[in-house]
């Protein structure tokens, strides 16, 4: 409420009290009017910074009023202290070392930081490699380093402010990956052939410090693998670069316009000796494959539990997504909202979207082990294997690994379907199945003879391991309801979905 200068729910100020006391005189009127102001300022809503400024002037017209009487100044306010500065990208230079340290080629941004700070990299990360300390971030005096080591190279971004390492890290791997699409693989020696058309790369990824472009498919329309043209490339920067939408290039053109799209889950499992199972959970990817023309903006539409809690319907078949990660095109703020999945798609292959699901999955393909050994002789293993998914569906490309002792020799096989194949020098029988019906059980036979003297065994046995990839057939039971796409020519355009259910870290401990 806005009270007048009378309302008694508001205390007097001093100077009131002091001239209603007789020890002040009546205020002049420039100072009555700023009285007056206060009084009523002091009701309004405003800000503590404005409370402080406005408490600032009175003070000094009250105080230039009374300067001829009392000769009292009022203390200054203290100096307002700077906050921590805020964690950013900013990254002063980029190195790519050789495996002994040596830089094969850098590039400054910031010039901020000496570019000799890089020898002291090399030795600082010997030293911790031997102290077995070593980390992803190094320092040297004020310097940091940000390191990453692919193939026989080392990535390493320095800075002196308090950067926002996770995002330094993400841009290095990103580098890594645009290196590799332009050289196929990134070793020491495409670097040293490449030296122009890296340099030209390093400039367009990044600038003072932030990253820019570092969509492969984009740089690669203006940055090509010929050093001549590079030379005589024209100076007009692609639309690409400088707009909104940087991921897809305008004026895309296809006589048939498809998408496909690929929703590709990973079951890991581990199950110990005694058949309960430790870990379980999915790991699921949607990806898409777009021969799309123009610029058509797309709609996803899954069985999404949020989304049918929020349109009230029912969550029978519906599917709680965790840790979902999307593709930089999807409109996150949209998708906060209503749960919608809206994007521009770059054009060809991307991912769109990843999730898991922290759920206790029955394990696909069963499988039980006996294994006799017979002392000086012999050892014999007989391996089960059971489909527990659906009979319509079919297991394609199975593969069972089951370990065997590492002096095993003269191996003999019998088995019910498929192929069995020893391998010495994993210590792993191979037993391999094309097609897997679903509710259907097989049985492998091995013999192997062992030496007369017989070495202990220090190390437990390993699991069986289990590879498989299962068509048309989802484990957490996430469906694509609709794919809507829309441009402004109107096009028709078909989306095509395939389903796909394959082996992750899948293993099951013997006794």
């Amino acid at each position: 409420m806005v009270g007048r200068s009378g309302d008694s729910s508001h205390p007097p100020s001093r100077v009131q009290r002091e001239r209603e006391a007789g020890q002040l005189s009546p205020p002049r009127p420039r100072l009555a009017a700023a009285f007056a102001s206060a009084n009523s300022a002091a009701h309004l809503e405003a800000s503590p910074l404005r409370r402080s400024h406005l408490g600032t002037h009175l003070r000094a017209a009250a105080s230039a009023g009374r300067r001829k009487r009392r000769r009292r100044r009022l203390p200054a306010l203290p100096p307002r202290l700077p906050g921590p500065p805020a964690a950013t990208m900013s990254a002063s230079a980029v190195f790519i070392l050789d495996v002994k340290g040596k830089p094969l080629i850098s590039r400054n941004y910031k010039g901020d930081i000496a570019m000799s700070e890089i020898e002291h990299f090399m030795p600082l990360l010997m030293q911790r490699e031997e102290e077995g300390a070593l980390a992803p971030l190094l320092s040297h005096g004020r310097v940091h380093f940000l390191w990453i080591k692919h193939s026989n190279l080392y990535l390493v971004a320095t800075t002196l402010k308090n950067a926002n390492a996770s995002l330094v890290y993400s841009f290095l791997y990103k580098t890594v990956e645009v290196f590799s699409e332009y050289f196929k693989e990134l070793e020491e020696e495409s670097i040293r052939d490449n030296f122009v058309i890296v340099y030209e790369l390093l400039d367009e990824l990044m600038d003072f410090g932030f990253p820019q472009t570092t969509d492969s498919k984009i740089l690669q329309e203006y940055i090509t693998q010929q050093g001549n043209k590079l030379e005589t490339a024209k100076s007009r920067v692609p639309p690409t670069v400088t707009n909104a939408v940087s991921w897809r290039s305008e004026g895309i053109k296809y006589k048939k316009n498809e998408v496909f799209i690929d929703v590709i889950e990973s079951v890991n499992l581990l199950v110990n000796a005694n058949g309960s199972v430790l870990l379980s959970e999915i790991v699921g990817t949607i990806k898409l494959k777009v021969f799309l023309s123009g610029m058509p903006e797309l709609r996803l539409g899954l069985n999404d539990r949020v989304l049918f809690e929020l349109t009230g319907r029912s969550k029978n078949k519906s599917v709680e997504l965790e840790d979902v990660k999307f593709h930089q095109c999807v409109r996150l703020s949209r998708f906060d909202n209503d749960r919608t999945i809206s994007f521009i798609p770059p054009d060809g292959d991307f991912e769109l979207m990843s999730y898991r699901l922290s759920t206790q999955v029955k394990p696909l393909i069963w499988i039980e082990s006996v294994i006799e050994k017979f002392s000086h002789s012999r050892v014999e293993i007989m391996v089960k294997a059971k489909g527990q998914f659906k009979k319509q569906s079919v297991a394609n490309g199975v593969e069972i690994s089951v370990p065997v002792p590492s002096d095993a020799d003269s191996p003999k096989f019998k088995t019910s379907v498929g192929s069995a194949k020893y391998m010495p020098e994993k210590n792993v029988v191979i037993w391999s199945i094309k097609s897997f019906p679903g509710g259907k059980e097989y049985l492998m036979r091995a013999h192997f003879g062992l030496p007369s003297v017989e070495k202990e065994e220090v190390e437990g046995r390993p699991p069986i391991g289990v590879k498989f990839e299962i068509p048309y057939f989802t484990v957490s039971g996430i469906q694509v309801r609709y794919m809507k796409i829309i441009e402004k020519s109107g096009y028709q355009a078909l989306p095509w979905v395939r389903y796909i259910t394959q082996s992750g870290d899948y293993q099951l401990r013997t006794s």
